[in-house]
C-alpha cells in the first residue's frame, strides 16, 4: 500500500511539473543579428563589385569584337577564322572565369551564412538552457508555430543576447 501511495504522489509530481515552453520568430531574430546584416552587406558588395567588373570586361570584350569586324572585311577569309576563332575562345575563357568567381564567391557566402545559422541555433539553446525552457519552438513564416502568445516570444531577448555577445 506504501509503495502505491508512493508511486501516486511520484506521479502526481512529476504530472505537475509543467514544461516551460517558449517560441522564437527565425526570421525576425536572423534578420535583427548585426553578423548577419554585416555579411549579407558584404557579399553586396562584393556582389556589386564582381558585377562591375563583368561589365567592364564584358564592354571591353565587345568593343574588341568590334574591332575586329572591322579588321575582318580586309582580311582574307583564313585569317578572319583563325582570328575570330581565337576571340571566341578568349570569350569563353573570360566567361568561365567570372562564372568560377561569382560560384566562389556564392559558396563563401553560403559558408558564411551557414556558420551564421549555427551560431544562432546555439544561442537558442544556450538561452534555453540557462532560462529554463523545456522547449524553444522556431516561428515565422513556414514554421510549426502557428500562434503564440506575445508573452511566450522570447526572440528579442535572444537576439539582444547574440548581437551583445558579438560586440564582444
Amino acid at each position: 500500500m506504501k509503495k502505491l501511495l508512493l508511486g501516486l504522489f511520484l506521479f502526481g509530481a512529476a504530472a505537475c511539473q509543467q514544461n516551460k515552453i517558449a517560441y522564437v520568430d527565425n526570421i525576425r531574430l536572423l534578420d535583427g543579428f548585426n553578423e548577419k546584416v554585416s555579411a549579407e552587406a558584404k557579399y553586396k558588395s562584393m556582389t556589386d563589385a564582381l558585377n562591375q567588373k563583368r561589365d567592364s570586361i564584358s564592354k571591353a570584350f565587345q568593343l574588341e569584337v568590334q574591332a575586329f569586324q572591322a579588321r575582318a572585311e580586309s582580311m582574307s577569309q583564313k585569317n578572319a577564322q583563325e582570328e575570330g576563332g581565337i576571340l571566341q575562345q578568349r570569350g569563353q575563357l573570360i566567361g568561365q572565369q567570372l562564372q568560377q568567381e561569382e560560384q566562389l564567391l556564392q559558396q563563401q557566402g553560403q559558408a558564411e551564412m551557414d556558420s551564421i545559422v549555427s551560431k544562432v541555433k546555439k544561442a537558442i539553446e544556450s538561452f534555453g538552457e540557462a532560462n529554463g525552457y523545456t522547449y524553444i519552438l522556431g516561428g515565422g513564416d513556414g514554421s510549426s508555430v502557428l500562434y503564440g502568445q506575445d508573452s511566450k516570444d522570447v526572440t528579442d531577448a535572444i537576439l539582444e543576447a547574440l548581437n551583445e555577445k558579438t560586440k564582444q
